[in-house]
C-alpha cells in the first residue's frame, strides 16, 4: 500500500513538473508584427532552453507552422517525387543528423510538441533545402565603402516561391539560456537558418552553387543552414566564425558570407565551399587579387551575385556612399526576377535589418523592405 502511494506521489510530481515546464514555455513567447497590410511580418521572441524556445515558437504559431511546413512538404513531393519522396528525405536526415548539435534537435522536438506537426514531417520539411539546388546573392561592404563606417550585408534568397513559404513570413528572436542572442528571418516552422545576425554583430548570408547535375549529393556532413544556427549561437567575432566553418565537415557547393560589424574587429569574408569530391574551402577577404571576381574587386567589399557585372558597376559607382538605402537598391538590382523569395539587408554595426518577402508570385525585390531595430529585442 505504501509503495503504491509512493509511486502515485512520484507520478503526480512528474506530471506537475511537466505541466509547469510546458506552461513556462508557453507564457514566455512574445508575438508582435512589423509592417502593415500585405507587408506585415510576424516577430516572435522566444527565450530559454532549446526545447523551450522551440515549444514557444510552436505554441505561438501553431496554425502557421502546420500550414507552412506541411504545405511546403506537399509541394516538393508533388513537384519532384523522385527527389523529395519520404525515403529520400528520411535518408537525408540520417546522413546529416550525426553532425547536428543536440540543441537543434531539442528545439525541433519542442516545435513539434507544441505545434502538433509530427517530428518526422518537420525533419522532412527541413531536408528539402538539403536535397535542393538554388541560386541567391550576397554582398558585404564596410569601412571606406560606406558613408558611416558601418558594415552592411545583403542576403537575397532566390528560391522557389511556389511552395508558399512567403505566406508565412516570420522573424524569430532567440534569447537562449546558453549562447548569444540572435535573429533569423525565416518562415513559420523553419528553424534552420539561411541567414541571420547575432547580438555580437555577426551576420551571415549564402549563395547556392550546387548544380542539378551533381544530384544525388554526398550528404555525409553538415548543411550550411544548421551550421549558421551554430555560428549565431557561438561566434563572437569574424575569426571565431571562420574557425567554426573551417572545422566543420560541410556538404554540397555554396558561397558563405560572414560579416563582423563591431568597430574593433570589423570586416567580412566570402567562403567558397567546394564538394562533393572533397571538401575544400577558399576564403577571400576584401581587395584580394586571387578573388574569383578579380580584377573586379574593391576595398572593403566582398560579393558574388546573380549578376556580377551589374553588381560591380553599382559597387564602383557608389563606393564610399553605401548606407541602408543604397544596399536596398543593390539588393533589388541583383535579385532574380523569377524566384526571389526573400531579401534581407543588414546594418550589422547598428543591429538593424530591412526585410522583404515575396507576395504570392510577386518577387521580394518589388516589395517594401520592412525595418526592424534588433537592439530593443536583444536587450
Amino acid at each position: 500500500m505504501k509503495l503504491r502511494l509512493f509511486l502515485f506521489v512520484i507520478g503526480f510530481m512528474l506530471i506537475s513538473l511537466s505541466c509547469a515546464k510546458n506552461e513556462e514555455a508557453k507564457k514566455i513567447a512574445k508575438v508582435s508584427t512589423i509592417g502593415t497590410g500585405d507587408d506585415e511580418i510576424t516577430v516572435v521572441v522566444v527565450k530559454g532552453t532549446p526545447y523551450e524556445m522551440g515549444y514557444q515558437l510552436g505554441e505561438a504559431l501553431k496554425n502557421q507552422v502546420k500550414e507552412a511546413m506541411t504545405g511546403f512538404l506537399k509541394f516538393a513531393q508533388m513537384g519532384d517525387p523522385d527527389r523529395y519522396n519520404d525515403e529520400n528525405l528520411d535518408n537525408a536526415w540520417k546522413s546529416v543528423e550525426p553532425y547536428i548539435k543536440e540543441r537543434f534537435k531539442q528545439e525541433l522536438k519542442g516545435l513539434s510538441d507544441a505545434s502538433g506537426v509530427s517530428l518526422v514531417e518537420l525533419r522532412r520539411a527541413h531536408m528539402i533545402p538539403v536535397l535542393g539546388n538554388y541560386a541567391c546573392s550576397g554582398v558585404s561592404v564596410w569601412g571606406k565603402a560606406t558613408t558611416n563606417g558601418h558594415l552592411y550585408q545583403i542576403r537575397n534568397l532566390d528560391f522557389t516561391m511556389r511552395g508558399g513559404l512567403q505566406n508565412y513570413p516570420t522573424i524569430v528572436i532567440y534569447l537562449p539560456d546558453e549562447g548569444i542572442p540572435h535573429a533569423s528571418a525565416s518562415f513559420a516552422g523553419y528553424i534552420a537558418a539561411h541567414t541571420g545576425i547575432n547580438a555580437k554583430r555577426i551576420v551571415l548570408s549564402e549563395k547556392g552553387a550546387s548544380p542539378g547535375k551533381e544530384y544525388p549529393f554526398d550528404l555525409n556532413g553538415t548543411h550550411f543552414s544548421t551550421l549558421f544556427r551554430d555560428i549565431l549561437y557561438d561566434a563572437n567575432n569574424l575569426n571565431e566564425a571562420l574557425d567554426m566553418i573551417k572545422n566543420t565537415k560541410l556538404i554540397k557547393r555554396y558561397r558563405l558570407y560572414v560579416g563582423d560589424g563591431k568597430p574593433e574587429s570589423m570586416g567580412a569574408a566570402k567562403i567558397l565551399v567546394s564538394s562533393p569530391d572533397s571538401v575544400k574551402l577558399t576564403i577571400w577577404k576584401d581587395n584580394d587579387s586571387n578573388d574569383e571576381v578579380a580584377p573586379k574587386i574593391k576595398e572593403n567589399v566582398c560579393y558574388y551575385t546573380m549578376n556580377n557585372e551589374a553588381a560591380y558597376k553599382f559597387l564602383s559607382e557608389n563606393h564610399g556612399k553605401f548606407d541602408a538605402e543604397k544596399m536596398i537598391e543593390l539588393s533589388k538590382l541583383v535579385a532574380d526576377d523569377d524566384g526571389n523569395l526573400e531579401d534581407v539587408v543588414y546594418d550589422a554595426t547598428s543591429l538593424e535589418m530591412w526585410v522583404a518577402y515575396a507576395k504570392d508570385l510577386e518577387v521580394a525585390s518589388t516589395r517594401p523592405y520592412i525595418h526592424i531595430d534588433l537592439k530593443k529585442y536583444f536587450k
